[in-house]
């Protein structure tokens, strides 16, 4: 293994991985598996406009069970520092940002 941070297999990760991109693909990742909830409370967002504060307290409490849940798992930390290595080393190697990852510009520009 190369132990020089700008090689594709060193594997170290720098305080922005882990306290930004890591937690930032947990936190998306958490919202596909917690999809059930965060449709729950958008819905009755959108139906309650200003009283969404007092009448989606459930659909909020909910949501934030689900969220938390995930946050705190080792394991699904984890699998997502995983993720997160393969595309830095994709990365690295090819010099291409995965499909996925890849931000969508707006249609205007």
């Amino acid at each position: 293994m190369d132990l020089v941070a700008g090689m594709p297999s060193y594997d170290g990760l720098r305080h922005v991985e882990k306290d930004v991109l890591i937690p930032k693909l947990m936190r998306e990742k958490a919202r596909l598996r917690c999809a059930e909830q965060v449709e729950a409370f958008t819905k009755c967002c959108q139906e309650n406009g200003f009283l969404m504060v007092v009448k989606c307290r459930d659909e909020n409490a909910a949501l934030k069970e689900c969220l938390t849940k995930h946050y705190k798992d080792p394991t699904f930390y984890e699998e997502c520092k995983q993720e997160y290595l393969k595309e830095r080393e994709e990365f690295k190697t090819t010099g291409v940002t995965s499909k996925k990852r890849q931000q969508k510009l707006p249609t205007s520009m």
